[in-house]
């Protein structure tokens, strides 16, 4: 026993234990409490490993065509079949992952900037900012989602597609992510650490960032991987739309809108990309469900 562990033990208290072996027990403890958020985070481990290293899932090129092969079944070779230009769909799936998840995560992060900024300097200043700012958000809430998103899409054509995507679906999301953080700011800004921050003469900054921003990242990270999946679906949408990432890029959503066409030919094109999409958003969803129940007990078993 160390020097330290003894004067612990004098104490009546327990050492420390190592860090490997506390972050082991919160694992163990996250598996059995929440069963269904450890389904959804291996599957959003193994979406990360696909769109950081897609080649080690598959040894075919995603774009070789072998055109006398088209619209070719399941087999051991080919484990979804070949589209309609004989490409291997197993590989279309996988690199089509890493365009979800890129998408998916630029999207939380740039809605998460805005959300947070919006909403705790409109919640924290109130008065006329506040109702001017609010009213801006009720029309941008108020706005049909999809075609916004496709007008913002189209008219930013000077840079690539994968930015014009999530830009396009940050926008629209942030808005409604800052009313969210604005209820909470509202409530925090009446807390007697907070008034007595002020009382000591607290720049505005320091109060928003050193005591109220603490208090709001929960909320964020609540909210993130449901808005992981929510920007896959809209890009699976505007992708289908023929407004998301152009070929030759792999996207689910492209290939759902390929599959159009081959239904009856070929209906495996269209229920692989169907399930990839189904996968990806219950795991997100899964996780969000978990992370919320383990930050906020009292939110536990709510929608």
């Amino acid at each position: 026993m160390t020097v330290d562990a003894q004067t612990l033990a004098q104490q009546g208290l327990a050492p420390e234990r190592p860090l490997a072996e506390r972050t082991w027990k919160e694992v163990r403890n996250f598996v059995r409490d929440y069963p269904l958020g450890t389904v959804g985070a291996v599957i959003t481990i193994i979406l990360l490993a696909m769109a950081v290293a897609p080649q080690l899932f598959t040894t075919h090129d995603p774009d070789i065509q072998v055109l006398r092969d088209r619209y070719a079944g399941i087999s051991w070779s080919h484990w979804f079949g070949q589209d309609q230009l004989g490409r291997d769909q197993y590989s279309r799936i996988i690199y089509g992952a890493r365009t979800s998840i890129i998408i998916g995560f630029g999207v939380i992060t740039v809605t998460s900037s805005m959300g947070l900024t919006m909403g705790i300097v409109s919640g924290y200043f109130g008065g006329w900012f506040d109702t001017v700012w609010q009213r801006i958000v009720d029309v941008a809430i108020a706005l049909p989602g999809l075609p916004f998103t496709i007008l913002l899409v189209t008219a930013l054509t000077q840079i690539r597609m994968e930015l014009r995507l999530v830009l396009g679906v940050s926008v629209l999301i942030s808005f409604s992510t800052s009313r969210i953080i604005r209820s909470q700011v509202l409530s925090l800004k009446e807390q007697p650490y907070v008034e007595a921050a002020q009382a000591v003469g607290a720049s505005n900054a320091r109060v928003m960032f050193r005591h109220i921003l603490p208090n709001v990242i929960p909320l964020i990270l609540i909210s993130a991987s449901t808005l992981v999946g929510i920007a896959i679906l809209l890009e699976a949408g505007l992708s289908f739309l023929g407004y998301g990432v152009q070929p030759p890029t792999a996207s689910w959503g492209r290939a759902l809108s390929d599959a159009r066409e081959f239904m009856t030919r070929a209906p495996h094109l269209a229920v692989f990309p169907g399930l990839a999409i189904f996968v990806a958003v219950y795991g997100f969803n899964m996780v969000g469900d978990a992370i919320r129940d383990k930050v906020d007990p009292r939110l536990r078993g709510t929608n």
